[in-house]
């Protein structure tokens, strides 16, 4: 990596790009543009603001977020906030997307963004700039973000309501409210900052519940792309490899098949690791006899996936881990039926504790010699100690009320397991037997379906594909 020293260039190199055949010039680092779809989350957020409001004006802002240093000057790779990429699809740092509500729901945008710079663009790539910005993503209009401290007072003036990003980060907080200081020091003019304030995460979060055709079909993308990366893991795990190495190899098939990145750090659990819940990919080497429990999903155009898998490290289950995996499995089938519109989101949960605690009972694994015993006692919560699923969307564990019941459009995972760390009272073929199966359940109006099947479940296929035979 080269060191950060600015060069020295001339301010109208970005016209003589301008004027280059389309396939010698450098593309914005955009990801790509959903059309109009975020203008009309942008109506609908104005409408419910709008609701919310009484019939008086209002204004929305949302943040992208800023780069956030790993060390020194070397910055993590840019992620853009959810909320703001949900409405807007622009994937840029530092910049800001202003609503202006009138009483009857009306909207007007502008984006405030970074400003094109010949000199920056050498080292971080071409950005879209505020002369291009609202007719490639469908704003009003687009600004500089330089401007944004001297607009943002004037424009809060006599606005009643504020939906904005708070508590989100003290960054965040600090503009916000110096913006309304500014307002309330022009009261003796006899003018007013506004009164009531609103968190724009909870009016977005009941938007994002319920996924729109292209999200669905983005999200389809991104669990197809993950399971084929969990099928090739799977086939290259081999007893003396190091979990970083099936990382590796995860990490080549999400990148390689198009994902812009992971949606969470990949989990690579070997032996006793199997049996911590979020373990990172580590040194230790995979030994034969072992589980290897894997839980790994790329990122694409802004959407997670979530798999879970958990296979033998020698490609055949032991009578032991066999049988564990068979409850965790038919836990999983339970929770898939409870998941159906109408529905408490805590329903697959309840259905797959019913089944773990009955399987973990007729292995003499537990002490309480019913269902309703171990339910009622919790004892099931030694060897199952997390909840069986949680929203899916932009971020992994997406936004979204868990009070709702379920309906369609609505995407979950549905992810039971089983830890058997080892213990006394546990005979020792059953120590380090670390099963989770995770899936991603989207709503139907049948029921569900689940998006990452193409990854095996059934232990004879995950048997097959790992001998080649599949």
């Amino acid at each position: 990596m080269v060191s950060l020293t600015t060069p020295s260039v001339e301010s109208d190199s970005t016209a003589f790009f301008e004027q280059l055949p389309e396939c010698h010039r450098p593309e914005p680092v955009a990801g790509p543009v959903h059309g109009e779809a975020h203008r009309q989350r942008r109506q609908a957020l104005a409408r419910a603001v709008a609701a919310r409001s009484n019939g008086r004006p209002a204004v929305i802002l949302a943040f992208s977020g800023k780069e956030i240093l790993r060390n020194r000057d070397n910055p993590y790779a840019f992620r853009f906030n959810s909320d703001f990429f949900y409405l807007t699809g622009f994937p840029e740092p530092d910049a800001w997307l202003v609503i202006r509500v009138d009483a009857h729901g009306a909207m007007t945008d502008r984006l405030y963004c970074l400003p094109r710079d010949p000199e920056r663009e050498i080292w971080d790539g071409v950005r879209v700039g505020p002369e291009k910005a609202a007719a490639r993503y469908f704003f009003d209009e687009s600004f500089s973000v330089s401007e944004i401290d001297k607009d943002l007072p004037e424009l809060l003036i006599d606005q009643p309501m504020l939906v904005a990003p708070w508590a989100e980060s003290e960054t965040v907080e600090s503009r916000l409210t110096g913006w309304l200081r500014q307002c309330r020091a022009k009261a003796r003019a006899g003018k007013k900052a506004p009164s009531e304030l609103l968190s724009l995460g909870d009016l977005v979060a009941q938007q994002r519940l319920r996924k729109d055709e292209a999200e669905i079909q983005t999200m389809r993308q991104a669990a197809a792309m993950s399971a084929k990366a969990h099928c090739l893991a799977m086939q290259a795990t081999q007893p003396g490899l190091a979990e970083h190495a099936i990382e590796a190899v995860l990490l080549n098939a999400f990148r390689g098949q198009g994902a812009e990145s992971v949606a969470y750090g990949s989990i690579v659990a070997s032996g006793p690791h199997s049996c911590i819940l979020h373990h990172r990919a580590g040194h230790r080497i995979l030994r034969e006899g072992e589980m290897l429990l894997i839980d790994a999903g790329c990122e694409l155009h802004g959407y997670a996936s979530d798999i879970t898998r958990s296979f033998p490290v020698s490609g055949r289950f032991s009578p032991e881990q066999r049988a564990v995996y068979d409850i965790v499995l038919a836990a999983q089938e339970a929770s898939k039926a409870a998941t159906k519109p109408g529905a408490a989101f805590t329903a697959p949960h309840e259905a797959a504790v019913a089944v773990l605690c009955k399987g973990l009972i007729e292995l003499g694994l537990l002490p309480s010699k019913t269902v309703e015993e171990a339910i009622e006692t919790e004892s099931y919560k030694t060897y199952y100690m997390h909840r069986t699923g949680h929203w899916l969307g932009m971020d992994v564990h997406d936004v979204g009320d868990y009070s709702e019941p379920l309906a369609p459009g609505m995407v979950l995972t549905l992810e039971p397991g089983l830890y058997l760390r080892p213990s006394p009272e546990l005979p020792e073929a059953f120590w380090n037997i670390g099963i989770r199966i995770e899936d991603d359940a989207l709503v139907t109006e049948q029921g569900c379906e689940l998006i990452t099947r193409g990854v095996p479940v059934d232990p004879q296929a995950i048997e097959d594909l790992m001998a080649g035979r599949a």
